[in-house]
């Protein structure tokens, strides 16, 4: 059976997740130990991903990490029912709408968490960033309501690819006070994808680990939690006018970056 190490509160695995559980492909969840300490202990995870990320497909002999990799494995090695969309401008589009959630959106999202969540932040730099959060979200928002014109689904005519790119993202924004606007096509899409099985599946899991979270303020300042900047992050940091939460954050040795290969 497949294996794919994650974490519920990743976009990244759930956007896997989804895609398994699309194609009817049984697997097992597995969350590595003290995973996101900065110091995973989990030797076995360590050796499937030199990266040590999550997620990472084990599928027999074969390792594969990086959320969109794996899912073109998937759709290479169990191709019905495609996930991709027919024709090769309507993939592009597909692939384009992916790689702005995975960097762009899950970066705004990713930023609210580290400033409300985490607490790096209080004050007038707390209240900047939450404008600037807010005023991104909404563009996103209003961009991929457009990506909806003349498509009942992100991928076209069914759900597929483009749409478990975008729902791990749109639903972490409604958690954080930023859902889409009622009556609008990107609200009729949300509550229409968050009715399969597949995304239900997801929610369900981010609700348990949520119900069982410790302070997460408490955590990263004990050293126990070592927040990733990855670069996409890192850039949404810095260029918000987060400059004094890195400083800290190095100094303190509460954040990372990926692991060295």
């Amino acid at each position: 059976m497949i294996r794919v190490y994650e974490h519920p509160l990743s976009p990244y695995a759930q956007k896997v997740k989804i895609a398994l559980k699309e194609k009817g492909i049984p697997f097992e969840a597995t969350l590595p130990d003290a995973f996101g300490s900065g110091a995973v202990r989990d030797e076995e995870f360590k050796r499937e991903n030199p990266r040590h990320e999550v997620p990472t497909l084990v599928d027999g002999d074969v390792r594969v990490f990086d959320s969109t990799v794996i899912l073109e494995y998937l759709e290479d090695k169990f191709p019905e029912p495609p996930l991709l969309p027919k024709g090769p401008a309507e993939r592009a589009r597909v692939r384009m709408l992916e790689d702005v959630m995975d960097t762009q959106y899950e970066a705004v999202n990713w930023g609210l968490l580290e400033i409300d969540g985490f607490k790096r932040a209080s004050g007038a730099l707390r209240e900047q960033l939450l404008a600037r959060a807010a005023a991104q979200t909404g563009r996103l928002q209003s961009w991929l309501e457009r990506e909806l014109d003349g498509r009942a689904w992100f991928n076209g005519e069914r759900f597929g690819w483009g749409d478990a790119a975008v729902v791990p993202h749109l639903n972490t924004s409604a958690a954080r006070g930023h859902a889409p606007k009622p009556g609008g096509k990107l609200a009729d899409w949300l509550k229409r994808a968050n009715e399969r099985p597949s995304v239900i599946a997801c929610v369900d899991a981010v609700r348990a680990v949520m119900k069982v979270m410790p302070d997460l303020a408490a955590v990263v300042a004990s050293g126990q939690f070592k927040r990733q900047y990855r670069d996409h992050r890192l850039e949404w940091m810095m260029r918000s006018g987060g400059l004094p939460i890195v400083l800290e954050g190095l100094e303190k040795k509460t954040i990372r970056f990926g692991n060295e290969l």
